[in-house]
């Protein structure tokens, strides 16, 4: 079974118009209220789709977020059966703050095939497509660094890897130093960091590290596409992570997960730019238009491209 291709311009225009409502708060130091607005218009345009989705990636559970919760049924209830990943902007201080890399996700599968994440931490590991057993979450940095040098026929010293400026990753950005290896340090959005490894045009050759669970899931979506590789293992280390994971049917909670156990079959991947970054260009207001970039992935169709619309604001 496959997403009929008709989902694409109706899942871009959703996250299109979450993002526009998110961009009346860039700069104004309200991050909250940034998400919120986009939040907002996703969910009411999600529940005009003739689908029953399900919300596996979403803002929390019922407790924690009234809307797109986990769990939340969306859409008509007629049409085909869904799972729905969302993050209605990635990068919340980004929007608050005017600064680059604020986008707002959204992913679809076929029911059953989007992995459940757990609001916990994920160690990620994501390079382009490689070889079978090339790289792994569980080999050493260098190892794993002069693997891919060696693939790629560049020096290590030529090669680039995303991380986020953490504290917790000192030590794989003092070992990446040691080893002369280019450094692209982000602040926040790791869907984004990890979505760098898709192309070569944005000259990151892998991202590592730890990160949230769910952006996880998000990321691994859309890499699927690219025929990227990706693994992620969570991080269970509070009493009340491990009895929500083990709640969501998860028994072996140091299992690696590869690209494959994450999502199957087909999928809809788009993420639209709310503040402009090296990927996407952010939304520009035009009188009574909005110009907006997102980028699109459909895997049966093998569809990877930037999609750039000029709607009516007030659609």
């Amino acid at each position: 079974m496959t997403i009929d291709k008709k989902f694409i311009d109706k899942f871009v225009k959703i996250t299109s118009k979450a993002a526009l409502a998110s961009s009346y708060l860039i700069g104004k130091k309200d991050k909250i209220g940034a998400d919120k607005a986009a939040v907002d218009v996703m969910r009411v345009e999600l529940n005009k789709i003739n689908m029953t989705g399900e919300v596996v990636i979403g803002e929390g559970t019922l407790d924690e977020a009234p809307l797109l919760f986990t769990g939340e049924i969306l859409g008509t209830r007629n049409g085909p059966s869904f799972d729905i990943a969302v993050d209605p902007v990635e990068g919340t201080n980004f929007v608050a703050n005017n600064l680059p890399g604020g986008i707002a996700v959204l992913a679809i599968a076929e029911k059953g095939n989007l992995f459940n994440a757990p609001e916990t931490y994920m160690n990620k590991i994501a390079t382009g497509k490689i070889d079978k057993g090339l790289i792994d979450l569980d080999y050493p940095l260098k190892k794993n660094i002069k693997n891919l040098s060696k693939f790629k026929g560049k020096e290590i010293s030529s090669l680039t890897v995303c991380v986020l400026d953490r504290p917790r990753h000192k030590k794989i950005i003092d070992e990446l130093k040691d080893l002369e290896v280019n450094i692209k340090l982000i602040t926040d959005g790791d869907v984004l960091g990890a979505l760098y490894v898709s192309d070569p045009k944005y000259k990151v050759d892998m991202f590592i590290g730890i990160g949230g669970g769910p952006e996880g899931v998000l990321a691994a979506s859309a890499l699927d596409a690219y025929d990227c590789h990706f693994q992620g293992r969570f991080i269970f280390d509070k009493k009340t992570d491990i009895d929500e994971a083990r709640s969501m049917g998860i028994k072996d909670l140091d299992k690696k997960y590869e690209l494959n156990e994450i999502i199957r079959g087909d999928s809809i991947f788009c993420a639209t730019g709310i503040t402009s970054c090296d990927a996407l260009k952010g939304i520009t207001i035009n009188k009574d238009k909005f110009l907006s970039e997102t980028l699109v992935t459909h895997k049966d169709t093998n569809f990877k491209k930037i999609v750039k619309s000029n709607n009516p604001i007030n659609e």
